[in-house]
């Protein structure tokens, strides 16, 4: 019975939603020889759902390698991708300031979906889960716009924003898991962490 987990993600949020359940977490990140980046990348064609699913499949096959080759402990290692999805359009992590803008003016003033799936594997065996959320931005106005970019917070960020950070003042409606919206669902989480065999 394991008392900790992998979190193999580099994101701050996740590992305090882990903390926020009482779940202990070593960090499993990728060596400076991993092409992470190259993981992420979309196939022509592919559906939101179908692409956050497959991203998450392929960090955790990298991650589980990544135990193995440094020889460590065994304990559930999770993973976790969030994309964010206006009708079948991806939008993943701006690429720079003027992207972040151009993203947070096609989400302003409309309905979009932030997916999250979840996959956690002990030993050989592997269960995922998907969370679906929606999300209502208010209009934002062009300085609007460039001044929440300006304050560095939508960069590294799915769809150029963080729910939890200033850009919720512009949030009208949410449905769904907030937590998952930040990057780690709890509820399914923990679903799958109690069938990796972890008491919580």
């Amino acid at each position: 019975m394991s008392d900790f987990i992998y979190l193999a993600s580099q994101s701050p949020r996740r590992r305090q939603l882990l903390e926020q359940m009482g779940v202990s977490c070593q960090l499993l990140l990728p060596g400076a020889e991993e092409d992470s980046e190259a993981l992420e990348v979309v196939l022509a064609g592919e559906s939101p759902t179908a692409y956050v699913q497959r991203v998450t499949q392929l960090k955790l096959d990298a991650a589980v390698a990544r135990l193995k080759q440094r020889g460590l402990p065994s304990a559930p290692v999770l993973c976790s991708d969030t994309t964010v999805a206006l009708a079948r359009r991806i939008y993943g992590k701006p690429d720079g300031a003027v992207d972040a803008e151009r993203m947070l003016d096609e989400l302003a003033g409309t309905t979009h979906r932030v997916l999250t799936a979840v996959a956690v594997q002990h030993g050989r065996k592997r269960q995922k889960a998907l969370s679906v959320s929606r999300v209502t931005f208010a209009p934002m106005s062009r300085a609007q716009i460039r001044a929440y970019v300006a304050s560095g917070e939508p960069l590294g960020k799915a769809g150029a924003y963080a729910i939890q950070g200033r850009v919720a003042m512009f949030i009208r409606h949410i449905s769904g898991s907030h937590s998952g919206i930040m990057g780690l669902p709890l509820h399914e989480t923990a679903q799958l962490l109690r069938a990796a065999g972890l008491k919580i």
